[in-house]
């Protein structure tokens, strides 16, 4: 599928900033909003003030971790088909299992590097 516009949900600004950076290296245009809590990420997408092809998810978070936004959002009609890659730093098997069990289309460990994560954007959209 050709992803437009995305969204990134994690608390981390740094992180904002080098998935941005690196979305520059894909090759087709892609639009991406970032946001740094998931309940206000929820809330925008429950009032549809933001429409979105894709999630990339971080799962620790304050307020709502990811694991809750995941299942919130797929136990609602109209946001249960958004796919949501998990980005995460655990690479804890239980943890991607678990969150796929929640409806997580993948579950990715974030990578050391920035060409590690720019190659692995790129396999996502192209």
């Amino acid at each position: 599928m050709l992803y437009r516009n995305i969204l990134l949900i994690d608390d981390d600004e740094d992180d904002h900033e080098i998935f941005l950076s690196a979305l520059e290296n894909v090759s087709h245009p892609v639009n991406c909003v970032t946001l740094s809590n998931a309940v206000i990420a929820l809330e925008k997408l429950t009032r549809n003030e933001l429409k979105t092809d894709l999630i990339f998810l971080d799962l620790n978070m304050p307020l709502m971790n990811g694991q809750e936004f995941l299942a919130e959002i797929k136990s609602r009609p109209d946001l249960r088909e958004i796919p949501v890659i998990v980005l995460s730093t655990s690479a804890s098997q239980s943890t991607a299992q678990q969150s796929k069990d929640l409806g997580a289309a993948d579950f990715i460990t974030k990578p050391d590097s920035y060409d590690e994560l720019v190659r692995i954007l790129k396999t996502i959209f192209v």
